[in-house]
């Protein structure tokens, strides 16, 4: 791996790296990481789980010396260098114990949530060739006990202190016992080189089998070393946890702020509004349905004030968003008009001077409070991945002072690539390339490179960019050119000031019976737009037109249509997700009702119509409404909550081809 310091780096970028509390740039493996933030930040809180019974606060000098038991215990169990353990578990502050021990042992971890699929895991353990287990608990193992004599496993560790089961012929400890091991054996030290293997992440399955990205510690230690240049903590600093820990975005950003003594703070889904408030954290790594989350509460709160509050509230958001947009101009800063000539910017300026007590009043009056309400007050910048924010998200955020910094990358690229900074929050795009990472646009046909604004493929270049597929060498071949060059699948195009604008998946690409392509994500983020859509997923391959399965937002959809003189006869029971009667064909059918699709379609339209780029071929035509959310629970989405889009299509299918017919 080249030194981060050979790569071209702006001025402002180099500062910031320079201003790191610790720089980690000659570490040659990762967990050589925890010794020296031991030795820098000692009693300090590194790990708090407030909501496990009793709750679990980790210091720095406790953290190294659990990653140290458990890497000892692991050796003294027979594991060498470069021996696959599969690793399924989700956030607590064991896993970082474990996953750290296994790397400090010489291991390579196999790594997936113990909510997946029974077949997944045990694809996973048998495709990387695991000779150890390490699950979260009882519950886990039992869901694998029927199949691990496939395995060829030594033995297997459990995450919790529970009983271990004695009737499997393979050696079984809990945690409290792996522990107690590894205090009593001294830990044999092993030499791990920045291009030895670290971990298999395997990629989320949303289309074939999942591969196995296999990533070195010079993938990981390369987003240590050079994530500073996007943010910059100080030790103490309060991160909100809640993405999967095993996930590669997740995964390094920990590395990242734990290296630089941050206190990381364990949340769910369930408590996060209340550990927003009641911690008052500095930073959070989150996916744009985090923030999609936020921003329903908030909205459901301005509906919940007096219709004059209500009045009030909206008539700052207006003004404030004529402020936003005319200072973007101002800046420089507006992703269509990047470079404005004299006349915008002077009346962009004027405006933004006239709008500016408005925007003044608005902070005074709802802002703030929004704010203090939603982060607690002490926040500094959230970084948002895992896909594209939608721009009245966007925009929202921007207008109370949320700072979002949307992030691009893929597992793998161990992931990030690409990031929006605080001086330069280009809203609309991914962000600058980080250090050390290149990134190409070609054609997607003839692999030519295109000039600097035109929309073609993405290719990365970079020292995060993984080893290739785990036993998947006609994978790695393709997603992976001889000169380097990783293959992302996406499609988008840089700006002149190098800032990557993402504009669709490139297998994602729906294509029209007239041979238009459609890239279902911008208008499905443009539909999102609405109240009325809870979650929306377009269809039309080989179609005349494009079609939308849409879940509606039903408790903004009935007060609608009861405005047009429609009603719907839902029991009160379907509003629960987990109800049988979502897949009632009658109440699908009363949902589907002419009159209500010929009121909704419209509106869609509306929102698809107002976004930047709109085409005729974007217009929705059929359209159908169902009631079973997309969810991991069932399936339809990934654990980064992605629409597996392959598995709607599959489940949907009938209701798709009657659509069309």
């Amino acid at each position: 791996m080249t030194r981060i310091a050979n790569y071209a780096m702006s001025e402002k970028e180099r500062q910031n790296l320079s201003q790191l509390v610790v720089n980690y740039e000659l570490v040659r493996s990762l967990p050589e990481i925890w010794q020296q933030a031991a030795s820098r930040f000692g009693d300090r809180i590194a790990l708090h789980a407030p909501h496990l019974k009793p709750e679990v606060k980790v210091t720095y000098a406790q953290l190294y010396d659990q990653i140290r038991c458990f890497a000892s215990a692991l050796q003294v169990l027979g594991i060498q260098v470069g021996d696959r353990i599969a690793f399924f578990s989700d956030n607590s502050p064991r896993w970082i114990v474990a996953d750290q021990g296994m790397m400090l042992a010489g291991a390579v971890n196999a790594v997936r949530s113990s909510q997946a699929e029974k077949e997944e895991l045990f694809f996973l353990a048998s495709n990387s060739g695991a000779i150890a287990l390490v699950v979260e608990d009882n519950a886990t193992l039992k869901l694998l006990r029927d199949r691990l004599s496939d395995l060829p496993l030594r033995f297997i560790a459990l995450l919790s202190d529970e009983t271990p089961p004695t009737d499997l012929n393979i050696k079984v400890l809990n945690y409290s016992q792996l522990m107690e091991l590894g205090a009593n054996h001294p830990l044999q030290a092993v030499e791990r080189n920045l291009d030895d293997l670290a971990t298999l992440i395997y990629t989320s399955g949303t289309t074939g089998k999942p591969k196995g990205a296999m990533l070195s510690h010079g993938n990981l230690l390369h987003q240590v070393t050079t994530l500073g240049s996007v943010v910059q903590p100080k030790p103490g600093d309060r991160v909100l946890s809640i993405l999967p820990t095993w996930h590669a975005y997740e995964r390094s950003a920990e590395y990242f702020l734990l290296s630089q003594g941050c206190t990381q703070i364990y949340t769910s889904i369930r408590t996060i509004k209340k550990d927003l408030a009641k911690f008052k954290p500095q930073f959070m790594v989150s996916v744009p349905r985090i923030w999609e989350s936020v921003y329903e509460g908030i909205q459901k709160q301005f509906k919940e004030q007096p219709a004059s509050r209500q009045k009030l509230i909206h008539f700052f958001l207006d003004a404030s968003q004529n402020y936003i947009a005319a200072r973007r101009i101002v800046q420089g800063m507006d992703l269509l008009r990047p470079q404005p000539a004299v006349g915008e910017r002077i009346a962009a300026l004027l405006k933004m001077v006239a709008f500016a007590p408005l925007h003044a009043l608005g902070e005074k009056i709802v802002y703030k409070k929004v704010r203090t309400a939603v982060t607690g007050g002490e926040f500094r910048q959230a970084i948002s991945g895992g896909g594209s924010l939608a721009k009245h998200i966007d925009d929202f955020f921007e207008i109370v002072g949320v700072e979002v910094l949307v992030g691009y990358g893929l597992t793998e690229t161990s992931p990030v690539t690409n990031a929006r900074r605080p001086w330069r929050n280009l809203r609309g795009s991914s962000g600058q390339p980080i250090p050390g990472t290149e990134i190409r646009i070609v054609d997607p046909e003839t692999r030519q490179p295109l000039p600097q604004g035109k929309r073609g493929l993405v290719l990365i270049r970079g020292p995060q960019v993984m080893q290739g597929y785990y036993q998947n060498p006609e994978a790695t071949q393709k997603a992976i050119d001889s000169n380097g060059w990783f293959d992302s699948g996406d499609l988008g195009w840089v700006t002149a000031q190098n800032d990557l604008v993402l504009t669709g998946r490139a297998k994602d690409t729906i294509v029209l019976t007239n041979g238009e392509n459609i890239e279902p994500q911008p208008i499905e983020d443009a539909c999102l737009r609405s109240p009325l859509v809870g979650q929306i997923m377009l269809v039309g391959q080989d179609q005349k037109s494009i079609g939308a399965l849409v879940i509606p937002n039903l408790e903004a959809l009935e007060p609608w249509l009861a405005g047009k003189g429609l009603r719907l006869n839902l029991p009160e029971e379907v509003r629960s997700p987990d109800s049988p009667l979502v897949k009632d064909p009658a109440l699908l059918a009363e949902l589907n009702r002419r009159e209500i699709i010929d009121a909704l379609r419209p509106e869609l339209n509306r929102e698809v119509q107002n976004r930047p780029g709109y085409r005729i071929d974007d217009r929705i035509g059929p359209i159908r409404l169902i009631l079973e959310p997309f969810s991991i629970e069932n399936g339809l989405l990934t654990q980064t909550l992605k629409v597996r889009r392959n598995v709607v299509m599959e489940r949907y299918q009938g209701m798709i081809n009657e659509m069309f017919a």
